[in-house]
């Protein structure tokens, strides 16, 4: 494994994270959690993201379980507020009720007296943006929150945080976004303005929803329990996977799926080992089902791209990729 840190922060993580978006407290029951938990930290992962609203909130639960007698201060403990997390009118948004109510939550259900980074999961047109910065500063100077965070915002939106959050002199460090060969949207904007504050990247998805893993096949039906197919998957993934459900993508990617064997790698290793290529990547969130996903994707943080092989990389999927900034979020 390997590490750096995060932005202009002080603050190391592992360049590999692990997430338990989708599978602890839903696909995987909690044994099986607790063993790629267990897998995560042999693979010398110390990163480890979830948020509130994940099964709702019952994968908070799993993972403050699976990491019960873990030092403390080994890891790097990560979450986020915004999504819905029950009925009420105030159980959404980032108003300083809602920010300050489910950090208690969070921090109960994940059993740590603190968050290393807090992350706004979206940003929150209904609520000025200087009270939740506010809020967030407050849960900073009582030691609850180690730095703050924001996941899916725009390059605009993260510039005026950063703005407040230097007013308020509290370290604003990361910047959650969607980032893979195939989703390319923050390279235009966002990655140029977080630079400038200072502000690490700690991407999702960087399989795109499990297409670069190549399991789904030019001509054929999609496999029965993929999140893409229309009777298993929910709306969400499929419409994130719908747009690269082509013959032509489908093609490219089992070219990438060649490139990466005569490289020694899975695919889903060269699709984690790109992103990791990029300066401004502190850290690759993976999902996983099972200990032995973890421990492959995990060696990814060891490859080293060569410059002939990003531009092969770049002349097969380049022209699939999305790189529009306006959909951001």
């Amino acid at each position: 494994m390997r590490y750096s840190k995060l932005g202009n922060s002080g603050l190391t993580v592992s360049k590999i994270a692990f997430g338990n978006w989708i599978n602890h407290g839903g696909k995987i029951d909690e044994e099986m959690a607790h063993q790629c938990v267990k897998a995560a930290l042999e693979a010398g992962i110390t990163t480890f993201d979830t948020a509130d609203v994940y099964s709702d909130t019952k994968a908070e639960e799993v993972l403050g379980h699976a990491l019960k007698g873990i030092r403390r201060d080994s890891i790097e403990l990560c979450t986020k507020v915004c999504h819905p997390t029950g009925p009420g009118h105030n159980d959404r948004g980032l108003s300083r009720k809602h920010i300050l109510e489910n950090c208690k939550a969070s921090l109960d259900r994940l059993q740590t007296d603190y968050i290393d980074v807090y992350y706004a999961h979206r940003y929150d047109p209904g609520t000025p943006l200087e009270e939740t910065m506010l809020a967030f500063a407050d849960l900073v100077r009582q030691g609850k929150v180690h730095y703050i965070g924001v996941s899916e915002w725009t390059a605009e939106q993260i510039t005026r945080g950063a703005a407040l959050a230097r007013q308020l002199n509290i370290p604003f460090a990361a910047s959650q976004p969607q980032y893979s060969m195939l989703w390319r949207i923050i390279e235009k904007d966002v990655i140029p303005a977080s630079r400038r504050e200072g502000i690490g990247q700690v991407v999702w998805s960087p399989l795109a929803q499990g297409i670069l893993t190549g399991k789904y096949l030019p001509g054929q039906p999609l496999p029965e329990n993929s999140r893409a197919n229309s009777s298993s998957g929910k709306p969400f993934f499929q419409r994130l996977a719908s747009q690269w459900m082509k013959e032509e993508v489908l093609q490219a990617i089992q070219q990438l799926k060649s490139l990466a064997e005569g490289a020694d790698l899975t695919l889903a290793q060269l699709g984690i080992a790109w992103v990791l290529q990029n300066e401004d990547i502190s850290s690759a969130i993976i999902g996983a089902s099972s200990p032995e996903q973890v421990k492959e994707n995990a060696l990814a943080a060891d490859v080293v791209l060569e410059e002939e092989m990003m531009k092969e990389i770049d002349s097969i999927i380049s022209r699939h990729a999305e790189f529009d900034a306006s959909k951001t979020g």
